[in-house]
């Protein structure tokens, strides 16, 4: 089900592809992995080892066997928190501004992310 966007605000995630998250919720409860794609418009991301699903593929050139392949299905980004391994805790992503850049950075330690 998708939310409707509004024009005005758009949808601001803070987790990007790259980052390291702790799941927070649900089978993968606990779990660390690294954010290997965001959907911004859908609020989900695919985090690396978790919340696997079944494909099934029809035969093609590149797999003529076809069959069944397991791989990462998307979560939502409410399920998950941003994780910094220099203090071994979640934290939150914060923008500071730099001369006329914005840079994320850590909101409890204040390093870059």
């Amino acid at each position: 089900m998708l939310k409707k966007i509004d024009k005005k605000l758009g949808n601001k995630m803070r987790i990007k592809k790259g980052d390291n998250v702790i799941v927070l919720t649900g089978k993968y409860k606990g779990v660390k992995g690294r954010v290997l794609k965001a959907f911004p418009k859908t609020e989900r991301v695919i985090v690396e080892k978790v919340n696997f699903i079944k494909k099934h593929t029809r035969p093609t050139q590149q797999n003529p066997q076809g069959g069944i392949i397991e791989r990462e299905g998307p979560i939502h980004v409410s399920n998950v928190k941003l994780y910094n391994d220099k203090i071994g805790d979640v934290t939150k992503a914060v923008f500071k501004i730099v001369g006329k850049n914005r840079i994320r950075s850590c909101q409890k330690t204040g390093d870059e992310i």
